[in-house]
């Protein structure tokens, strides 16, 4: 038996829900960049309208940054899912990471979520 094996079964499980977090952050990403599609599908007086560069170029932005969060969200949690498989083992007591960088992607999470309220607001309005 692994010494230590629930503590390290637990980092794994908290390793794979940010790795599937991230994922979904990146899938979102990706669906907001092509979310322009859509809009032209399901409204048809924009499907006669040329798109707007600068709604597109905001909706590629959005995307790219989603993007990016989640590769970073899988970096970050690779990185901690190492460290703290190192410190399980360690027979000392070690500090725990705290909960800024935490806060820190929630409040990326936030705003960009809000930049997208923006958008799709001002998308919709547009379509009127």
């Amino acid at each position: 038996m692994i010494k230590h094996y629930s503590d390290h079964a637990a980092n794994e499980r908290t390793f794979l829900a940010w790795v599937r977090t991230a994922i979904a952050v990146m899938a979102f990403g990706f669906l907001i960049e092509r979310f322009d599609l859509f809009l032209r599908f399901a409204t048809p007086n924009l499907a006669k309208s040329p798109i707007d560069p600068h709604r597109e170029w905001l909706a590629n932005a959005a995307g790219m940054a989603f993007l990016l969060l989640g590769l970073g969200m899988i970096a970050t949690s690779a990185w901690r899912y190492f460290r703290t498989s190192k410190e399980i083992d360690v027979e000392k007591e070690v500090r725990g990471p705290g909960a800024r960088f935490d806060l820190a992607m929630a409040g990326l999470l936030v705003l960009l979520g809000l930049s997208l309220l923006l958008y799709l607001s001002h998308a919709v309005v547009l379509a009127r």
